[in-house]
């Protein structure tokens, strides 16, 4: 386990080497990057623990690809690679936790922690012999293998909002429907094989447009449960609801824009680097929103006419 750690360190610090930065700068660029993202959201919302544990569950869900995980699981056998991936996950939420703990939230920092231990183990016990039915047609193939992988944040979700009535807490509620937009943005993280993007018989502003519009409807037909429940219960906040709403959706589309820009390479540090600023301040979304489309139209234009 140790020189798999060992391991996935020296490949970072390698990834950093071929984006041109010296690892120990762009782990001080990280770290000042964090702190920053950090008072920034806890000094501007109220909402703010609540991004801070949506976020975690960001990164903690690209360690959960399937593929890698039954990697792991052959080379290190059941029991070590549970062992593993719990240590991944804490290690992805202790800054996270570090700071909640700082701003006297013990509550949602003891949260993180067990739904960074319980995704983990769900992982390896949810190794099911039949296929998960999905709500979803055939075409968004995105929904139908995201949802078979993180349906039980569904669930999640459902049973937060569900509570949040009960207790009164509205805030939750809106936690919950971010966390569904979070999940989503989990499908569009990793690309897809070449050949089923020169597949389409689309130009590439079809393409992104049928994308678009696809995530759009499955994940609107998601959130709508609790957007529906959190409206009846409190009508006064419809204007709360909807800029959530919409800025749920405008995160959907800058991930699916950011994939194809650099595609078929995987998400890059930089647009992490965007990804975590629009989550800071949304309003940015308005001018990477067509940056990216332009630079995805241009990197699509090779395999699709």
């Amino acid at each position: 386990m140790k020189e798999y750690l060992q391991l996935q360190f020296k490949m970072a610090n390698r990834k950093f080497k071929e984006l041109g930065l010296e690892p120990i700068f762009a782990y001080l660029l990280l770290l000042g990057a964090f702190i920053g993202f950090s008072i920034f959201i806890f000094e501007r919302t109220e909402f703010a623990k609540y991004i801070y544990v949506l976020f975690a569950l960001f990164f903690i869900g690209k360690l959960s690809e399937i593929k890698r995980n039954d990697f792991l699981k052959l080379t290190f056998g059941d029991k070590k690679v549970k062992s593993i991936r719990i240590i991944e996950n804490l290690l992805i939420s202790l800054p996270f936790v570090i700071f909640l703990v700082y701003k006297q939230e013990i509550l949602y920092s003891g949260i993180l922690i067990l739904l960074a231990t319980v995704l983990a183990l769900l992982n390896y016990r949810a190794n099911l012999n039949f296929v998960i039915p999905t709500p979803f047609s055939k075409e968004p193939f995105e929904f139908c293998i995201g949802f078979r992988k993180t349906f039980y944040l569904y669930f999640i979700a459902y049973a937060l909002t569900a509570i949040s009535i009960s207790v009164g807490n509205f805030n939750l509620g809106i936690f919950a429907m971010l966390l569904v937009f979070a999940t989503t943005l989990f499908y569009y993280s990793k690309p897809e094989n070449e050949y089923f993007v020169w597949n389409f018989n689309q130009n590439p502003q079809e393409f992104l447009f049928a994308k678009i519009k696809t995530a759009v409807k499955f994940s609107s037909f998601l959130a709508a449960p609790i957007f529906t429940v959190l409206l009846i219960y409190d009508y006064q906040q419809i204007g709360l609801l909807g800029l959530f709403l919409i800025a749920g959706f405008a995160l959907l589309i800058f991930m699916i824009l950011a994939k194809y820009a650099n595609y078929p390479d995987e998400f890059n540090f930089t647009q992490t680097i965007f990804l975590m600023v629009s989550i800071m301040f949304p309003p940015l979304l308005i001018v990477l929103i067509p940056y990216f489309y332009n630079k995805s139209k241009k990197q699509l234009s090779a395999l699709l006419k």
